[in-house]
């Protein structure tokens, strides 16, 4: 009679590849690649269905630009949104500020009462440089490879709704840069606006080969969330409500302390699909050793990349696979020079799925306007990361004219999703 073996596994002949992410992920419409090479050198690389499949070759081309100038126009461009946006401050006849407009692009979210031509001046101006970065600076030149390669990118990129991957050595503000003006369009405020890559497409960067190869973060009944902030940021903005949407139908973790923070990120196991960050981010360092991106929290203890490398550096195969919003000053952006101290690419070399943050020193009260947004739709677990920071950018410009959603950036992630079992609710 047949009978019933017992069967015992002592191997797993698989070696674990039925967890590699990448197999089972959508690939993009576009990806461009930048990578430094030796003597300074920057090939670029384009491929995917938004640009034409060639005989025999492929889009790629050794570029004039070197990085150093690369990273000198990315942040002559992140400064001229601080200086000339954020703190733009209006003044009478005798250069005294105006009464009644403290710096009213850096104090509310919402510019639909602000004067329209001054605004559209202003962004006029951003336009010309996200232009300038990127056809000017990265892709000048008149040799016929780099002339076919910027005319194709150009093309791909005036298209609509793309899903876009800077895979990159150089680390760029790709959301701030901009398509070729069309001259025989009125320059109206919308069309500027309809300009940035961030309210055209979907858009991500990478970087690192096999940033994460483990199984991916478990689904959860309820979402595992948890708020990082700083108690003494934000008083006068909706930071409270963020942190009210991320308690409501979720398990929900709060910390206050550099104390808190690394304790839970020293432990193995570190389940949250949801990390949010409030609080201030700065670039600190002494010359002529780079800068290193820093937060802190309550306690004003610092906290960065390397922290994090030193935390989870033995827990590879540990249980964190978070979306982590560092909503912190620049924690959007990684030092020229130093983007392995990346506090963004560290989350996502132990585990991360994406991290989303400013590329610019973000004004307070556009910023927990744009994290209640961002919270309250990812939590739904209907849309991607990807989906909802290209739909907050376009309807803070629609509905506010305001340009600050395109600072954002998305660092990895944008086919993060929050998912759940069967039994949750969206």
């Amino acid at each position: 009679m047949p009978r019933e073996l017992t069967t015992r596994i002592v191997q797993d002949p698989s070696d674990g590849f039925r967890f590699l992410p990448h197999l089972t992920t959508e690939a993009p419409d576009l990806r461009v690649s930048f990578d430094v090479l030796g003597g300074g050198r920057i090939r670029a690389r384009m491929s995917g269905s938004a640009v034409p499949a060639l005989h025999g070759t492929e889009h790629k081309v050794d570029l004039h630009a070197r990085p150093d100038e690369v990273h000198g126009a990315a942040a002559r461009l992140r400064a001229r949104w601080k200086s000339e946006f954020v703190d733009f401050q209006p003044v009478d006849d005798l250069g005294r500020p105006l009464q009644g407009r403290r710096r009213p692009y850096a104090t509310t979210a919402d510019l639909s009462a602000e004067p329209e031509e001054e605004l559209r001046r202003i962004v006029a101006d951003l336009a010309r440089s996200g232009e300038s970065l990127l056809f000017s600076t990265l892709l000048r030149g008149d040799d016929e490879p780099t002339k076919m390669f910027r005319i194709s990118l150009r093309s791909a990129l005036s298209q609509e709704g793309l899903r876009v991957r800077f895979d990159s050595d150089l680390h760029l503000p790709w959301p701030l840069l901009c398509t070729t003006e069309d001259s025989t369009v009125p320059a109206t405020l919308e069309v500027l606006f309809t300009r940035f890559l961030g309210h055209r497409h979907q858009i991500e960067h990478t970087g690192d080969a096999y940033a994460w190869i483990g199984p991916p973060g478990a689904a959860h009944q309820r979402p595992t969330v948890s708020l990082n902030h700083d108690v003494h940021v934000g008083g006068a903005t909706r930071a409270n409500e963020v942190a009210k949407a991320l308690t409501e139908g979720t398990e929900y973790t709060e910390r206050t302390t550099y104390e808190e923070l690394v304790r839970d990120l020293g432990k193995p196991e570190l389940d949250e699909q949801l990390m949010y960050f409030w609080c201030h981010g700065e670039f600190v360092g002494n010359v002529p050793e780079p800068p290193t991106l820093v937060i802190r929290l309550t306690d004003g203890t610092s906290f960065d990349g390397h922290t994090v490398r030193e935390l989870r550096a033995n827990y590879r195969h540990g249980c964190f696979r978070p979306f982590v919003l560092l909503n912190a000053c620049h924690t959007g952006v990684s030092a020229a020079s130093a983007d392995r101290a990346f506090l963004g690419s560290m989350l996502i070399e132990h585990g991360a799925q994406g991290v989303l943050g400013p590329q610019i020193a973000m004004p307070q009260a556009f910023a927990a306007e744009y994290a209640l947004e961002f919270v309250t739709r990812y939590l739904r677990g209907a849309a991607t990361a990807g989906q909802i920071t290209h739909e907050l950018a376009r309807d803070f410009a629609a509905r506010y004219r305001n340009p600050l959603g395109f600072a954002y950036g998305l660092h990895c992630g944008m086919d993060a999703r929050l998912d759940r079992t069967s039994g949750g609710k969206a």
